[in-house]
This record gives structure tokens, sequence and C-alpha cells, in this order.
């Protein structure tokens, strides 16, 4: 049997288990180490298995994932991400579809703490849906935007996207964070330009809320100011050089941890549960890393990402069309896997036809994630629209599905207006490490 028979087989059978609902790393250690058996033998699947986890596991850089997610966690704790949309709803609640427009720049003031759509989607919805459901918010916008706002989490920097993009493709985790701020605030523009458009058209969808006196304006910004100090200190940081990558999610996290301590708000046992789910978040992901890169090889010793290379360079379809096609493949994909999975199964096979290309794989980076956050909302999957779902189970789910399309065609369009424009995602990259 050819390896490149072997590798397609390894790949069917790797969806079949995501399909099946193994967990990814399980599927991808499964197939990697099988992989490597049958074309280089027992000795060179146990050796690159015991290297590769130990290599991998010792990387200093990986110690940004926990930290990153610890800050999340205790933010959360803390009630920082209320405070955060409180503000919002205190300076533009009282307009039409305000306190959708709040939820969106919550989500992406937490995206800026948390780094996890996810956890964006869940907290956000917890804060947000029942006050907009008290002002007779058509659920079909109140769940899609929590659900779309939520996606804000895996482009914002600190992004676990980009870290995982940058650990596989050996690219700098700092200026994929600075890559992803400009396009992270678009998209944020082009969520809050959907609801006004919405709220425009049917005036019934988003009703204006309670207006606020100016003293009560001031008073809920001041409680997002820690929230703000936070986020200037760690991407501010990375920027002007003042932090690595690393230091500044250590900076981040022990100054959540500092204001919990002085606020009171975050007491020992709650600080131990913070960071008793950080670990396990971190393993999980720390497992698939691992399990990449048994993957990765396995996939390189069977010759299809050269395949796939020059099935591409056979279509002539350009530098601009091929760049396309692939982020095509990640749009359809992505209605059946999870983003991780997807960067990890991906990456090997496409990842040198870009480098062959001449395309910057910074910008690469910024719009393969992108396009991973459409994923998180594309149907069947969805996951956001099914966390969604969990905060509220009144909704049907297809309500949630057919409220998020709209915010799916406004990513759609920031996605056409990245390529167009590459400058937008590389200007503080290019500025910084210039």
């Amino acid at each position: 049997m050819s390896g490149a028979t072997l590798g397609t087989i390894g790949i069917i059978v790797l969806l079949a288990l995501l399909i099946l609902r193994i967990p990814v790393a399980f599927a991808m250690f499964l197939v990697g180490f099988i992989g490597i058996w049958m074309l280089n033998g027992w000795s060179a699947a146990t050796g690159l298995l015991a290297s590769e986890t130990f290599t991998l596991a010792s990387n200093p850089e990986l110690v940004i994932i926990p930290l990153f997610i610890l800050m999340g966690n205790v933010a959360t704790v803390t009630g920082m991400s209320r405070q955060l949309y409180d503000a919002a709803y205190a300076s533009i609640g009282q307009v039409r579809g305000g306190l959708a427009s709040a939820t969106v720049i919550g989500c992406g003031g937490f995206a800026a703490l948390s780094g996890s759509s996810v956890a964006s989607a869940l907290t956000m919805g917890k804060v947000s849906l029942a006050e907009m459901d008290r002002f007779s918010y058509d659920p079909r916008l109140s769940t899609g935007v929590v659900a779309a706002g939520g996606t804000l989490g895996i482009l914002i920097p600190p992004s676990t996207g980009f870290v995982i993009y940058a650990i596989l493709t050996e690219q700098s985790i700092g200026r994929l964070f600075l890559a992803g701020v400009l396009p992270g605030i678009l998209l944020l523009s082009a969520f809050l330009t959907t609801i006004a458009l919405m709220c425009w058209w049917r005036s019934d969808m988003g009703p204006a809320g309670p207006s606020t006196s100016a003293a009560e304006k001031a008073r809920a910004l001041r409680g997002a100011l820690p929230i703000l100090v936070v986020i200037l200190m760690t991407i501010g940081g990375i920027y002007t050089g003042l932090f690595s990558p690393v230091e500044a999610a250590g900076v981040g996290a022990a100054l959540v941890i500092l204001y919990g301590f002085v606020t009171r708000s975050l007491g020992p046992v709650a600080l131990w549960r913070a960071a008793r789910e950080s670990i396990v978040t971190t393993a999980t992901v720390m497992l698939i890393l691992i399990a990449a890169h048994l993957i990765n090889p396995f996939l390189a010793l069977s010759h299809i990402p050269s395949a796939v290379g020059a099935a591409l360079d056979a279509l002539a379809l350009g530098t601009i069309g091929t760049l396309v096609a692939i982020l095509l493949v990640y749009l359809v994909l992505g209605c059946f896997l999870e983003g991780f999975a997807m960067l990890v199964l991906t990456l090997p096979i496409f990842f040198p036809v870009i480098l062959e290309l001449g395309i910057d794989p910074i910008w690469f980076g910024v719009l393969v994630v992108l396009t991973l956050e459409m994923g998180l909302i594309s149907p069947p999957v969805g996951i956001n629209v099914f966390i969604v779902k969990s905060v509220a189970p009144n909704v049907p789910l297809g309500d949630i599905f057919r409220g998020v399309l709209p915010f799916w065609f406004a990513m759609l369009v920031t996605l056409a207006i990245l390529i167009a424009l590459p400058q937008i995602s590389l200007i503080l990259p290019d500025t910084m490490f210039g």
C-alpha cells in the first residue's frame, strides 16, 4: 500500500472518529500512531510519541495558555465581565437595539481577557439574555447576538486559536496577537452595524432600553476601568515591547487576581475553582497539541501535503484563487468539525502550499481563525449555538440558527475585506517587528 493511499485512509478514519464524537486528541493519537507504525515501523512510532510529548510539554511558550485561561476564569468570578456589560449597557442601552450592541461590546471586551469563544458566549449569555428578554427583544436577535458575539473570543487577542496556530506553524505568538487586534475591531463593528440594520428594518426586534443619567453612566464606566487597564497592560505591553506574550499573560493574570483580592470579590475557594478549571482546559489543549505532533509526521510521510499542493497547482487558480479555495474548504469543514480539530488536521496539508505561494503566514493565520469563527455558528455543529441553547433552553434551536445568520454574513463580508486589504492584519505586527 502506497503512502498516499494510507494517508487518505488515515484522514477518512480520523474524520469518521470525529463524527462519532471520539475526543479529538484520542482520535488523532490513534490515527497518527498507527499510521507512523505502518509507514516507518514500531520503533519510530513509539520513539516519536515519547520525544514529541516531552519536547512539546517543555516548550516555555505554552505557559501562555494556562495563564490567559486563568485570567478569563478569574475575571468571570470577580464580576469584571458583568461590569463591562453594565458600562456598555449604560452608554448605549437606551437606543434601539442598544442591549444587543452592549452584548457585542461586552463579548469583545471579555474576549480580550479570556481568549475563549465558548467562555465569552457562556458568560455574556448569562449576563445579557435575561435583560434582553425583560425588554421583549426578539429571541432570534438576542440569542443570535450572544452566539455570534462569543466568536470574537478566538480572534481578539489573547486567542487560544492563535497560540495553537503559532505552535503548529512555528510563527510568532506576539505577531499573531497584534495581527488580530484590528480585524477583531472590524468584526465587532460589523456586528454592531448588523444590529443597527436589523433594528432599523424591524423596530420590534430590539426595543430601546431604559435611559440612564450622566451620573449612572459615569459610575458604570468607572466600573469597567479595571478591565480596560488589564487589556491595555497586556496587549499594549506586547505592542510596545515591554512584555513578551508569556510575560503579558503573567501580568494579566496577576492583575485580575490582585483586583479580586482588593475588592474582596475573590476568595481562596473561588480562586481554587478558577485554577482547577484552567488546568482542565489547559490539559485538553495540550493533549490536542501533542496528538498534532503525531498526526503531522504521519501526513508528511504519506506525502499528502505535496499531493494536495500539486492538485492545487494543476487547477491554476493563482495565488488569491488558491487562498479562497483553501478558505472555502475551512468553511465547509467548519459545518462538521470543531475548530481546533480543523487546525490540527488541515495545517500540515495547506501550510506548505501557503508558503510556496508566498502568502504571509501571519495574514493567513488571521483569515483561518476568522473562518474557524464562522464554523462556531454554522449548522449542524455550531458549538456556540448549542452553548447559547443551554443558557436559553426555551428558545428553539432553529430560531437561534436563524438569529446568527445575519452575523454569519457580516463575518463573510469581514473576511472578504481582510482578503482584499491584508494591511489591516499586518500593520500592527509590522510596526512592532518591522
